[in-house]
């Protein structure tokens, strides 16, 4: 045998293992095409449902969204008006609580006054001993 037949035969068995080492893997390779062509499709068909879900949730979100900033505002609005009442019930307070020594002190006043003014029509009373006709 010559060198060129011996390098031909060298050739040919590492072709026949090449050859045997790749039927495999082409074999693996045809089957991973064929469920990717599987789950393709299987993914067109579910897809547009659920990118009609997914449209029809986010609708409903941004209309939850307007509702609470709407119930936000009327909060807001109400926040105010009790507000405002504080700030009146404050001023009612601070105007009573400042002028309320000045109004214990009428009142005493008046007591007194109505006291004394009994006790002088009630000795008048005794001293004319009855009723007095004004003659």
């Amino acid at each position: 045998m010559t060198i060129v037949e011996m390098a031909a035969i060298l050739i040919a068995v590492a072709f026949a293992v090449l050859v045997g080492y790749l039927v495999p893997v082409l074999i693996q390779v045809r089957k991973t095409v064929a469920e990717s062509e599987q789950l393709l499709a299987k993914m067109n068909a579910e897809m547009p449902p659920l990118i009609a879900d997914l449209r029809a949730m986010s609708q409903n979100l941004n209309d939850l969204a307007d509702q609470a900033r709407g119930g936000v505002e009327h909060a807001a609005v109400l926040l105010h008006a009790v507000g405002e009442v504080g700030e009146s019930v404050q001023y009612v307070h601070d105007v009573v609580r400042g002028s309320g020594g000045t109004l214990l002190t009428n009142v005493a006043s008046m007591v007194a006054g109505f006291k004394a003014a009994s006790q002088v029509v009630r000795e008048r009373w005794r001293e004319e001993g009855g009723h007095h006709n004004g003659g």
